[in-house]
């Protein structure tokens, strides 16, 4: 079978879906990971509506990542393998994290009263053993997965920095989807979250260019440089922007619960942006490019008309879930 486009391109469609579907992940279960870490440091009554707020979404919200990984599989199957080798445990830790808290997640709504703070935790561990071992994964992606001291170390701040956005985003969830007096705790912690993602973009913005000669000149050398000042500039007026917001206290009226969230998913966007444009045309750092990972041209035309049906519907049920379930959450009852 002929490929219906042209076959330059076609690595460059799939390395975007496969970029948009890692970016929604970590937008949508970014914040019901975070909600998970967050569920700790509040008391069971609580707790039971911060994990109703995220009810309808969390399993949905994972399989961006099954499609991201399943993507990268069938369409960059050498990449695939370099990648998963490099990140055997942190995968394999993550998924281990995963399992934890989906069952968690169903265990703590229908066990004993006096089991229900064992899956508390469980579900708060798995949260963030998730979140820790992604951030792991991604400073190890930009290192090139170097396995030096410094490397270790830098992957494990990375690991620091996306877990502290995780809960970011997840204060920013609850402010939206809560009021009264957990909203209003929500307003705390994202304040707090908001300068340790600040700190965390900044640390990996910066070390980024210095850790690649070739990715330096990509950022610093003439136009590239004018064209790419919006980026940080649109960053740093958005940290100032949601600093000034949140210090406000919460409106009665609650209409402007939505700015937090919208604010950090567009953070979120700007920083995949530009971890996208340093390592373009790359898929595994200075070693493999895109159309050198490829699967055939035939091989992916067929698989971009089955990703064509399938995406489309995942996107439309996220929309349908999130617009189906809009508004302030509700007690969690499975009954």
């Amino acid at each position: 079978m002929p490929p219906f486009i042209d076959p330059y391109w076609l690595p460059v469609i799939f390395a975007g879906l496969m970029g948009l579907s890692i970016l929604l992940y970590v937008i949508l279960d970014g914040y019901d990971l975070g909600v998970g870490i967050l569920t700790i440091f509040e008391p069971s009554e609580d707790r039971d509506l911060m994990v109703a707020s995220i009810g309808p979404f969390w399993d949905a919200n994972e399989t961006w990542l099954v499609l991201g990984i399943g993507l990268l599989l069938v369409a960059f199957p050498v990449a695939h393998g370099l990648i998963l080798t490099q990140l055997y445990l942190p995968v394999a830790f993550m998924l281990l994290g995963l399992v934890a808290r989906g069952v968690a997640f169903e265990f703590r709504a229908k066990a004993e009263p006096d089991w229900k703070p064992l899956w508390d935790r469980v579900f708060f561990g798995g949260s963030l053993l998730s979140a820790l071992t992604q951030g792991y994964m991604l400073g190890a992606y930009i290192l090139g997965f170097d396995q030096s001291l410094g490397a270790v170390l830098f992957c494990l701040l990375a690991a620091v920095g996306l877990a502290a956005g995780y809960v970011f985003v997840g204060a920013c969830w609850l402010i939206y989807k809560t009021e009264g007096k957990l909203q209003r705790q929500a307003v705390a912690w994202a304040r707090n979250g908001l300068w340790a993602t600040a700190v965390g973009m900044a640390i990996v913005s910066i070390a980024t260019p210095f850790l690649s000669e070739r990715i330096f000149d990509r950022w610093f050398q003439l136009p590239e440089i004018i064209a790419l000042l919006p980026i940080p500039m649109f960053s740093a007026i958005i940290f100032a922007g949601l600093a000034i917001f949140l210090a406000r206290p919460v409106r009665h009226d609650d209409a402007l619960s939505w700015v937090p969230l919208a604010a950090a998913g567009t953070l979120f966007v700007l920083g995949f942006i530009g971890i996208a444009y340093s390592f373009y045309p790359f898929i595994v750092p200075d070693r493999l490019t895109i159309w050198q990972a490829a699967s055939s041209p035939e091989a992916l035309s067929i698989i971009l008309i089955g990703t064509l049906f399938v995406l489309p519907v995942i996107l439309g049920y996220s929309i349908l879930a999130h617009w189906i379930f809009r508004g302030k959450a509700t007690a969690l009852s499975y009954y």
